[in-house]
């Protein structure tokens, strides 16, 4: 069974920074994305930004020039450094993987999500 483990949320002044991670575990051939999404009270669940396995990176344009995404495929896991954090930056936010769990063909990824963290941007 897939697992993704956030850690790294919490509470940080406006301007300040915070860096969450998150790693997969679990039985799978490979991961073919890893991103952030996050959830404001009353609001639809959005990208943040994601990465391929290739490097490949995409920003949602409100976090482009602040937030920075990487990955190591080595220890399947990924980070979001979110830098000149503002209080619209507060909301929940998810790992996510687009994993092939099975080897044999078609190989089609599958969602899987964590459990979400919390960020708080707030003075």
């Amino acid at each position: 069974q897939v697992q993704l483990v956030e850690s790294g949320g919490g509470l940080v002044q406006p301007g300040g920074s915070l860096r969450l991670s998150c790693a997969a575990s679990g039985s799978f051939f490979s991961i073919y994305s890893m991103g952030w999404y996050r959830q404001a009270p009353g609001k639809e669940r959005e990208l943040v930004a994601q990465i391929t396995s290739g490097g490949s990176t995409d920003y949602a344009d409100s976090v482009k020039g602040r937030f920075t995404i990487s990955r190591d495929n080595a220890r399947d896991a990924v980070y979001l450094q979110m830098n000149s954090l503002k209080p619209e930056d507060t909301a929940v936010y998810y790992c996510n993987g687009k994993i092939v769990v099975r080897a044999a063909p078609p190989r089609r990824a599958v969602d899987y999500w964590g459990q979400g963290t919390q960020v708080t941007v707030s003075s």
